[in-house]
């Protein structure tokens, strides 16, 4: 199930925008991706004074944003502990004020063009149902940095837990319709694919633009060099299901363990997630399956309302790319490996690359540079993307003919019966029946006769 048959488009606010081919002008800014990041880009950059063109292939908010469960948080999993350790406090510190800041934004956002999207202030919660070092450890380090930490040893979740750690003042909200305020006033070409990108030219399938800065808030960056993205992340997918009937929750919750569930509510009906694997590593399926399982053992009453999946860009040391696409290439920009966080990255991706390219400079999101690097992680990440690679060739020279495979760099596609996809466990690619590309970053779809 794609992200645009997710809770949110069921309910009919899909964004609308006027589609006009791009007219060979010129422009200053060229955003590629019409999600939460490349709207959000737009409007910060706009707001600026700049000329900015937005080129969507699809529609609006229909990959990642569509499909998210819509938490604005900085509680980012067990990441702060880690933080300080890897990086330090400075950096540690960076992150943390950074996805803070975009609460706040979202909340000036949305009371200055008057959006109703839902927003509410909820606690975030992590919890765990074995041990509770972790969670302390997490806890410390949150307190370090200057969030509103509260441990508890009970919950109101329908199941016994050993220790939750909760950030209060955090929100929720309905994606699409606070997308659909941010969109207005901004030119927008739906419907518009970009074929290729050469120094300040974008080739799209209704003609080209130039700009003087090209941003890439497309989820996975699909020009392979410079930057070598595909070589520094690997892609997940989760799933989600939308229950009426089901227990009010106060909070929202993310489970640290193994087999941890995500819960939040919107409005009346609860949204339960879980089931995640790496892109391309799910023969058997049996995610939905285990989340209406639990649904059934939790909520006897409830009824299943909608279900769909996400698939998000996971980096080594958990720290989006957000900032130059390389030291090459000064006036392009990219916004990816958001790692499950979507909504604050995708806010501190609109100010961070704003203010690069207005002020030349972005203060205090030096941790966000996609120029950094970290011997362990990024060498670790580099050797199992590496044997990912050599692992699908392989696949692929001894299978022989009569299995497809992905355009993006040959890997053996695996089939997905969760989805009903071919997915490429290399770099995340996947395909529907009909070969046609549904996630990149593939940049053309499988030939009919593969399949």
């Amino acid at each position: 199930m794609e992200a645009e048959r997710s809770y949110w488009r069921s309910e009919g606010t899909g964004v609308q925008a006027e589609h006009r081919p791009p007219d060979r002008r010129q422009v200053q800014d060229i955003v590629i991706g019409g999600g939460m990041a490349g709207v959000l880009i737009a409007y910060f950059l706009q707001r600026r004074g700049r000329e900015v063109v937005l080129l969507e292939q699809d529609r609006l908010g229909a990959g990642q944003t569509g499909g998210t469960t819509a938490k604005i948080t900085a509680q980012h999993g067990l990441i702060y502990h880690r933080l300080i350790e890897d990086f330090g406090m400075a950096r540690a510190t960076q992150y943390a004020e950074q996805n803070r800041r975009a609460i706040g934004l979202y909340r000036q956002l949305m009371e200055e063009r008057g959006i109703d999207c839902g927003m509410e202030n909820r606690t975030a919660w992590l919890y765990t149902r074995v041990g509770q070092e972790a969670l302390k450890r997490e806890a410390e380090a949150a307190d370090k940095l200057g969030f509103a930490v509260e441990l508890r040893e009970e919950s109101e979740l329908p199941f016994e837990i050993s220790l939750a750690m909760g950030f209060r003042d955090q929100a929720l909200f309905q994606p699409l319709r606070f997308l659909c305020g941010m969109a207005k006033g901004l030119e927008i070409h739906q419907q518009t694919r970009v074929l290729d990108v050469r120094d300040h030219t974008v080739e799209t399938d209704h003609g080209s633009l130039w700009g003087e800065n090209i941003i890439f808030a497309c989820h996975y960056p699909f020009i392979d060099r410079p930057g070598y993205y595909f070589a520094r992340m690997h892609a997940e997918r989760s799933y989600v299901l939308a229950l009426d009937n089901a227990q009010q929750l106060e909070g929202m919750y993310l489970g640290i363990d193994q087999a941890g569930l995500s819960l939040r509510m919107d409005g009346r009906r609860l949204l339960l997630g879980g089931g995640s694997h790496p892109t391309g590593e799910n023969r058997k399926g049996g995610s939905y399956a285990m989340l209406r399982s639990r649904a059934k053992e939790l909520w006897k009453g409830s009824r299943e309302a909608a279900a769909w999946s996400a698939q998000d860009c996971m980096t080594a040391d958990s720290i989006p790319f957000i900032g130059r696409y390389s030291g090459t290439r000064d006036h392009w920009y990219v916004a990816t490996g958001f790692n499950k966080w979507g909504m604050t990255s995708s806010m501190a991706a609109a100010v961070r690359i704003s203010e690069l390219i207005c002020d030349g400079r972005s203060m205090g999101s030096e941790v966000f540079s996609p120029q950094r690097f970290s011997v362990g992680t990024d060498l670790r990440r580099g050797i199992r993307m590496g044997i990912r690679g050599a692992e699908g060739l392989a696949r692929r020279l001894l299978d022989g003919e009569g299995h497809p495979t992905c355009p993006h760099m040959g890997c053996r596609l695996e089939w997905n019966p969760e989805e009903n996809s071919w997915d490429c466990p290399c770099h995340g690619s996947r395909f529907d029946r009909e070969g046609r590309c549904l996630n990149g970053p593939a940049r053309r779809g499988i030939e009919r006769e593969e399949l």
